[in-house]
């Protein structure tokens, strides 16, 4: 899925009161943690995710590696915060502005 500016800019709004659900950490992006991604995505449509200062690899590497394994949208990657998008098929609970 793409994103305009407009509602990259909407979502991270959205995003900016959320606290982050996961904290990728020295063992880096584990299959145990793209799979618990993958299942807090059944509950909810936008997380963010930390990544701590243990982690060696880069921060934007992670996001689109889980953005890819997930099905999901980087929303925005910034310093150490990841924040991530993937629309409900059944029932969307965020409208995105057009």
């Amino acid at each position: 899925m793409t994103l305009t500016s407009k509602q990259r800019a909407y979502l991270k709004g959205l995003a900016s009161t959320i606290t982050p659900v996961f904290q990728v950490g020295k063992a880096s992006l584990t299959p145990e943690v793209t799979k618990a991604v993958e299942e807090v995505f059944h509950t909810r449509e936008l997380i963010k995710i930390g990544v701590l200062k243990n982690c060696a690899d880069d921060p934007r590497e992670i996001a689109a590696i889980l953005a890819e394994r997930t099905h999901s949208t980087v929303v925005f990657v910034i310093g150490k915060k990841i924040i991530l998008y993937k629309p409900d098929r059944d029932h969307p609970q965020i409208q995105l502005p057009l």
